[in-house]
């Protein structure tokens, strides 16, 4: 079947969907179907992990009708290689390679050589940059937008402990708290506190604890920061690496109020509040507006 006659069954499938809609979604498909070989690299990203599973393809396509209620009905299967590739250790041009919101996109050969040294422990320096390969982009600021957002992660992943603290502190002064930091050292699970008097005196008094690491946090480290916490008071606990399942359901049945923060959660935050930010706060992130036509 061409990528027109796809097109075509695209457009009886969804008759209200836009041409280029109907044009990106089947070439999407046919690529799936007919340019994926076996033996080839395929990559695929956790956002909440901030990391990159690799593996190679060992088979066609295969429909599951079984699977269609979850919109997986296409599969390939894949034999995945062990470990996982961190983000934060490709080069610039890798990670700005990978940023597009297409399903299936093809990876330039230079950033491609790089995923494979960096799953086999050998990572790649100096890597120089090199234009993705065209593909047939619905919305272009769809695109833009996602590089953006993984760009802005970058920068904050970089930051070190101390700063992560400032940043979530200027983040709560942007929303309208008055915040204060605790020094370095032992801070019996109190990073921050945020109240609207900057004393802790008024409702809310928000106590803050942040993690900046890999791994994620567990039950423990949720149990062991609302053993502190008075019976008026909310929590926020920020972890970058993310919570485990079990530190989810600690969360939610925790007899003192608390929000769970990951780095998509943050970056949300500091995105949708950083023209009210200090300028102490726009100097670890320093970001700059861009208009696009609507």
């Amino acid at each position: 079947m061409t990528r027109k006659e796809l097109t075509g069954l695209y457009l009886l499938d969804e008759p209200q969907a836009k041409p280029g809609t109907a044009i990106s979604g089947a070439s999407q498909v046919w690529r799936f179907i007919n340019e994926i070989a076996v033996g080839d690299y395929v990559l695929t990203y956790s956002p909440s992990n901030r990391t990159y599973l690799l593996g190679k393809v060992t088979g066609p396509a295969q429909h599951r009708a079984d699977w269609a209620v979850d919109s997986m009905a296409l599969v390939r299967p894949v034999q995945w290689q062990p470990g996982e590739i961190d983000r934060d250790n490709l080069s610039v041009p890798a990670k700005n390679s990978l940023g597009s919101t297409l399903t299936v996109f093809l990876i330039p050969d230079m950033v491609a050589t790089e995923l494979v040294a960096a799953a086999a422990g050998k990572p790649v320096k100096n890597v120089p940059e090199e234009d993705a390969a065209a593909e047939d982009v619905v919305d272009p600021f769809a695109d833009i937008e996602t590089a953006a957002v993984e760009r802005i992660k970058d920068l904050v992943s970089a930051l070190d402990p101390r700063e992560m603290e400032q940043l979530v502190a200027g983040i709560l002064r942007a929303m309208g708290y008055k915040t204060q930091v605790s020094p370095v050292g032992a801070d019996r699970g109190k990073d921050i506190i945020a109240s609207p008097d900057g004393f802790g005196f008024q409702d809310p008094r928000i106590v803050v604890e942040v993690k900046h690491r890999s791994g994620q946090m567990g039950s423990q480290a949720i149990r062991s920061f609302l053993g502190g916490r008075h019976k008026d008071d909310r929590g926020l606990y920020v972890s970058t690496g993310g919570f485990s399942k079990d530190a989810l359901y600690e969360a939610d049945r925790a007899a003192v109020p608390l929000t769970l923060w990951t780095l998509d959660n943050l970056i949300r935050a500091l995105i949708e509040h950083y023209d009210k930010t200090d300028a102490e706060t726009k100097r670890l992130v320093p970001l700059k507006r861009m208009y696009w036509p609507a």
